[in-house]
Formats: structure tokens, sequence, C-alpha cells
């Protein structure tokens, strides 16, 4: 993470400088520059060449959200959001996440900028990721209805975090009404993900919710997991039930990807498809191992960009592209 360069854009001086000073505190990180809108981030940007910025959701004149489209239309760089509104699970902080920010973040209140310090640790982790990520112009995704599949009875589990927003978009924008039934741990903020839902409902064929503990998956549906205390899984397959199980953190996080993924291989073995959105070992990486190693499919970032599809020994490239039919086809029959 050394020598990651941040512009910091807000139209408060005040809140520009709380964040600066809280960045200031990561080792490694430096801020390179201050602006209070859209207009003076843009010399800044072409003058100071930053590596991330950092981004008002809600400025006068162009909104944080109308940059943000620029930004990730004309050179895309990873950006990161801050928002009044973000703790309340605002739908504008789920459209920078589909837009392509790597996160969103609450401001801190003026007041009582020691609230500032509870969330250093995780931008931290965000800018040491925001280096890895892909953020290269993409076509945007196909809208032609998508066929019917004929499901051949597995389970699909998807796991995330916040910069896979979009990848989650996209990849579910591609899926027929009548998808496999569908389980995804993405770590969000509290709050989020019935935002996340709501957002994703409007745009996909299938049926989006927020999984209770003791549904049974259909097809058709996608499950994204509550953020709170308790990890979400599986405990049979077929005809298995959704359980939320409150034990502590996996890897820092709960939901855990990793737990999903694992139940799945205990449960479901070959019956099952994994796709990880998130190239990290932190959580994630290990169940999607145990699916494999159980005859499940695995689908994982490539080194060298796209996805790896593996299945115990045995794996193949799948171009960014292709993930969406390469999911579909090891769902159908």
């Amino acid at each position: 993470m050394a020598g990651t360069k941040v512009l910091v854009v807000d139209d408060s001086l005040t809140m520009r400088a709380l964040i600066s000073g809280a960045l200031e505190r990561i080792p490694g990180v430096e801020v390179v520059g201050m602006a209070d809108g859209a207009a003076e981030a843009r010399e800044l940007v072409a003058s100071s060449r930053p590596d991330v910025m950092t981004l008002d959701v809600e400025m006068p004149g162009m909104s944080g959200l109308e940059y943000l489209a620029e930004i990730m239309d004309t050179k895309p760089m990873p950006v990161i959001m801050f928002s009044t509104r973000t703790q309340d699970g605002a739908a504008e902080s789920i459209e920078a996440l589909r837009l392509g920010a790597i996160d969103c973040f609450p401001k801190p209140r003026v007041a009582a900028p020691a609230e500032l310090d509870a969330i250093i640790a995780k931008l931290a982790k965000r800018l040491k990721a925001a280096k890895k990520a892909d953020l290269k112009p993409k076509a945007p995704p196909k809208t032609a209805k998508a066929p019917p599949i004929d499901w051949n009875g597995r389970l699909l589990l998807v796991g995330g975090d916040a910069s896979s927003t979009k990848s989650i978009f996209d990849l579910f924008s591609g899926f027929p009404a009548n998808c496999p039934p569908t389980v995804v741990v993405q770590h969000l903020g509290p709050g989020l993900v019935e935002s996340m839902a709501e957002k994703l409902a409007e745009q996909v064929a299938p049926k989006v919710v927020v999984a209770a503990d003791g549904v049974k998956p259909e097809q058709g549906t996608i499950y994204l997991a509550p953020h709170g205390d308790a990890h979400l899984v599986i405990d049979s397959w077929p005809n298995g039930t959704l359980r939320l199980l409150p034990r502590d953190p996996v890897a820092g996080e709960r939901p855990s990807i990793s737990l999903l993924f694992a139940s799945a291989a205990k449960a479901a073995a070959s019956n099952a498809v994994g796709v990880l959105l998130l190239d990290s070992n932190e959580d994630g990486a290990g169940g999607l191992k145990a699916l494999n190693a159980a005859g499940g499919y695995a689908f994982s970032p490539s080194n060298e960009g796209g996805y790896t599809l593996a299945r115990g020994m045995v794996s193949q490239p799948v171009a960014s592209d292709g993930l969406v039919a390469g999911v579909l086809k090891m769902c159908s029959k």
C-alpha cells in the first residue's frame, strides 16, 4: 500500500479536513490534494495524478454520482464515496457502488471527529484493494431478455464485497427469470442490503429478496444475506433450508462468504456452483477451496484477468464477458 496518493473531494471544508486527517494516519497514504467540487477535482486529477479519490455523494452543482459516472466513463479510477445518507441505506449509496465505486462510508458528525477512527482500518483495507481493482472500461451488459434455463438442480452461491456491486449487477442482469436458486453473501455496511435488494430487483429478471432463517431456496429467486449478527448457510441439498447462525466473525466478516461456501460443500458437494467476485484471501477463498475439493464448481478471479473455473484438479479460464454464460451452463442440463 506504500505510496498511495489520494485526492479528497467534498464541498465542506470541515469534512475535507476530517477525511484528509484520517487518511494521513494510514501508513503509506499521501493526500495529494483537496477539491470542493467536480471542476476543481478534474484539474487536480490531471496535475496530481492520484491513485484513489474520495468523493462526496451530495455536492452542489454536479453531484458526486454524476461526477462518478463521468469518471467511470472517461478515465476510471478507484473511488471511495462518503455520504451523510450511507448509514440509512440510501439508494444513492447503492447507485454509487453500481456505477463502480469501491465502497461507501458514512460521514462523521462534525462535532465528533473521533467517529472517523472506527473506519480507518476499513479505509486502509479498501485503499490496499484499490490498486488491484479492475477498472478498465467495459461494454454495457446486454439487455436482451435471457432465455429460460433447463435447471439441473445445482445451487448457486455468490460472494463479494462493496466493490463487487457492479459485477453483481452485471452477472444477474444476464440471468433469466427462472435462474437457479442463488444465495449471495456481500459485505456491505449497515442498512445497505435492503437498498441493494430493491435496486437489484428493479433491474433483473429473477426475484430478489433478503434471506430469512428457515427459508427454502427456490428456483427464480436470488437471496441476499442480511447485514447483522449472523452468518448465512445452507443446511442440506436438495430441499435444503437457509439458516442464520449467530456465531463469531470469520476472517473478520459476518456474514462470511467462506462459511456459506463451506456449508454448500458439505450439503451439496457436486450439486453446488460457487462464484467469488473479489480477489481476496481474507474471506471467500478458503470456502471456495473447500467447495472445489468436494466436487463442486468454483469460479474465482484470475491473475491474468477474467475468471478461472475449477473442479478438483481441473481448471479452465473464463473471460469476464463469459462469466454469465459459464455460470448458467454449470446450472443447466
